[in-house]
């Protein structure tokens, strides 16, 4: 039987168990933009759902187009665009509590399967980054866009990425800020199931259930095991993300790199 959770108790999550299996959607479509409220929010449910022995592994997923196309610094809108608090100030006020929100969701408990249906673009790819394995389809996309906005990598990117596709795939993606599909993200190993888009969210669900079935005492050591320090890696690599971000989103380089992806163009940098 599905046992919903109040949605009181999450503004922008839907959150359900059925059969060991919790799953966590993001409820704003059709971008997903996330802020501090949002990443609050998603490491809340973590929390309780590795208080609750009826959960034995999450899925996290996301309504409309897209998984998460990126941060939004500001009010949660879906726009995105001529957000005051996308600035040096923003990033020194809101995105260190964002970080330290975000944090938290590497010391979850339970494991974590993210159905990656859509774009997972800078921000959006640190969250997809977060579970243990991806489902995902052709159709997604993929980009640590960071560079083409002339700013650092974030949401601890640093030590997550080269964790799961190695230092040489991780570096290509970085400084190229390249867009990859889902097919090229499984062949890197960024995505462990491709499928069809119409089953991401089905194939995310019988992997999860495969692991469900297990003993969920060894599921716990096991992927602790595994996981070894990486919360404690992640809080470590925001804090250095935070500072190179906060000095780069003060250059011209920086303004123009925001200027030009909103306008949907090449960005004329001067290394300034």
């Amino acid at each position: 039987m599905t046992n919903p959770v109040s949605p009181k108790d999450y503004a922008d999550l839907s959150v359900t168990t059925e059969n060991f299996i919790r799953t966590v959607e993001l409820q704003r479509p059709p971008n997903n933009f996330f802020d501090y409220n949002l990443i609050s929010q998603i490491a809340d449910a973590f929390d309780s759902a590795d208080a609750d022995p009826e959960c034995r592994v999450i899925v996290l997923a996301a309504a409309g187009k897209h998984f998460c196309a990126g941060a939004n610094f500001g009010t949660g809108n879906n726009d995105n665009t001529g957000n005051d608090e996308f600035t040096e100030e923003g990033f020194k006020n809101t995105t260190g509590k964002l970080y330290r929100e975000a944090a938290r969701l590497f010391a979850c408990q339970t494991p974590i399967i993210g159905a990656i249906h859509g774009a997972a673009i800078g921000g959006g790819l640190g969250l997809a980054l977060v579970p243990d394995f991806r489902v995902a389809c052709p159709e997604a996309r993929f980009a640590a866009n960071f560079t083409k906005l002339g700013i650092h990598q974030g949401f601890g990117i640093s030590v997550t990425l080269p964790r799961i596709v190695g230092q040489q795939a991780a570096s290509l993606m970085l400084l190229t800020g390249r867009r990859i599909n889902g097919s090229q993200a499984a062949e890197m190993g960024l995505v462990d199931v491709l499928t069809s888009q119409d089953r991401v969210r089905a194939e995310a669900l019988q992997l999860a259930a495969e692991i469900a079935a297990n003993a969920p005492l060894a599921i716990t050591s096991v992927r602790a095991t595994l996981r070894g320090s990486l919360a404690d890696e992640v809080r470590s690599a925001t804090e250095h993300e935070l500072k190179e971000q906060q000095w780069l989103r003060a250059t011209e380089d920086a303004a123009e790199g925001i200027r030009s992806v909103a306008e949907r163009r090449a960005g004329q940098f001067q290394g300034r």
